[in-house]
């Protein structure tokens, strides 16, 4: 059988993992579930029953392949809401999730062979992404002094993109206005399109996030209902684009994925107005990272990335644990815990780092940490 070269990426690790734990919850194991950056709520109820509603209405049928215009306005209204920009509704792309807008701004801004800069760690499918398109992803060794995110230093000409998380997955760091700004004029001084993730925006325990909007509108930005919308499953994200590649996107959507799922644009449309639910579940996360900014390092992980925002701890295994991969696997078997073996981030570093999601019930990551502690001391 004939295979491509493109087609040969590394796995998702956490998938895996999620495999395994749900293999373990089949036999009856009671596991409590740190591996998957999910929330453990559902989406708002105002979305349930919008949803709801428009389904008694009438047909849910293909959308224009931008998205629905009421919410590709609502969506514009939000960046007024939470950052004070005004923003033409134009230049919002619904996606089909936030892996549709990588894709389309990959294909739309980039020639297969050009060298797209990416901090490790990093959310592993940027890598595989590239890949996969015939892109190459350069790798920008993310340190503690740099809070894991590139620098100017890291920007040169033969870049052809930087892609930034602020909030990162996994280290949850952020960076301020400044440190943004700084990046987006080294990107154009050296002629580099910059694309910014900004997914885990609204969960942020350490200031506000700042959109690259701010400081520039030659930015591609990349956004979802996943993580603060808490619609993980419905697969809806969002990209802004400058203008002159709207017809671009437009054009590569019409032919790659024809449009969103309706259904899910209806949900996100009211998704947008549930501020007091959506502002409870990022309370919730604010609770759970304190309990695991105190309990991991009692337990024996001396070393954690600043969690700004998003909602994970990326924390190094102690000394003379050097296995992530077999850390993860002991740590489900033994304690009933999934995490996420670093490796899935970093590659190269990533056998000596694991993400602890705590995403889910603050009683379900109190559970969690007892047990990792329970484990942690049986192994010291």
């Amino acid at each position: 059988m004939r295979t491509s070269s493109r087609g040969a990426v590394d796995s998702f690790i956490v998938m895996d993992v999620m495999e395994a734990a749900r293999a373990a919850e089949a036999e009856g194991r009671d596991i409590v579930r740190m591996e998957v950056g999910q929330p453990g709520t559902p989406a708002p109820a105002a979305a349930r029953a919008a949803l709801a509603r428009a389904m008694e209405a009438g047909p849910l049928g293909y959308t224009v392949a931008m998205g629905l215009p009421e919410l590709r306005a609502r969506i514009a209204r939000l960046y007024a809401d939470w950052y004070g920009l005004e923003l033409d509704p134009a230049r919002v792309v619904v996606t089909a999730g936030a892996s549709a807008g990588f894709i389309l701004a990959f294909l739309a801004m980039f020639d297969a062979g050009e060298r797209v800069g990416i901090a490790d760690p990093g959310y592993p499918s940027y890598r595989n992404i590239l890949r996969g398109l015939d892109l190459v992803p350069e790798r920008i060794e993310g340190t503690l002094a740099n809070r894991f995110q590139p620098t100017p230093a890291d920007v040169h000409p033969g870049l052809a993109g930087l892609l930034v998380a602020s909030p990162a997955n996994p280290t949850g760091s952020m960076l301020d206005r400044p440190a943004l700004a700084a990046l987006v004029e080294a990107c154009a001084a050296h002629d580099v399109a910059f694309i910014s993730d900004e997914i885990y925006h609204g969960i942020q325990f350490a200031g506000r996030p700042v959109t690259a909007l701010e400081v520039s509108d030659e930015a591609v930005i990349i956004n979802s209902f996943s993580k603060y919308f808490s619609m993980t499953g419905w697969r809806l994200g969002w990209m802004v684009v400058p203008e002159g590649l709207i017809r671009q996107v437009e054009r590569l959507a019409q032919n790659l994925f024809i449009c969103p799922t309706h259904a899910s644009q209806v949900a996100a449309l009211a998704a947008l107005d549930a501020t007091d639910e959506l502002e409870a579940n990022a309370a919730v996360y604010a609770a759970n990272r304190a309990l695991i900014v105190e309990a991991l390092p009692k337990a024996g992980f001396l070393k954690i990335a600043p969690p700004d925002g998003a909602f994970y701890a990326y924390a190094e295994l102690p000394e003379g644990m050097e296995d992530s991969r077999a850390f993860c696997a002991r740590l489900l078997a033994e304690a009933g815990v999934a995490a996420t073996p670093g490796l899935d981030f970093d590659p190269v570093r990533g056998h000596r780092t694991v993400r602890f999601s705590y995403a889910g019930p603050t009683d379900r990551v109190e559970e969690g940490l007892r047990r990792i502690a329970a484990f942690m001391a049986g192994e010291s």
